[in-house]
């Protein structure tokens, strides 16, 4: 694991935050819920892969299975 991929999820929040202020700012409330989730899931896709690698890596470290 490296420290770039903090920064990487930070940068997507970031983003996802300024886009969202935009379009509420511009009467797109519906758009920028629906901007927040798709952030959501982009997040918690990578999260999510890296959950696994780690339980990969133990799986490994362990010898189970």
């Amino acid at each position: 694991m490296d420290i770039s991929i903090i920064f990487k999820i930070a940068i997507v929040g970031i983003i996802i935050t300024i886009i969202c202020q935009i379009l509420k700012k511009s009467d797109r409330d519906d758009i920028a819920t629906l901007v927040s989730l798709v952030g959501l899931i982009i997040v918690l896709t990578v999260v999510v892969a890296m959950v696994a690698d780690l339980f990969t890596q133990i799986k490994e470290l362990f010898d189970i299975f």
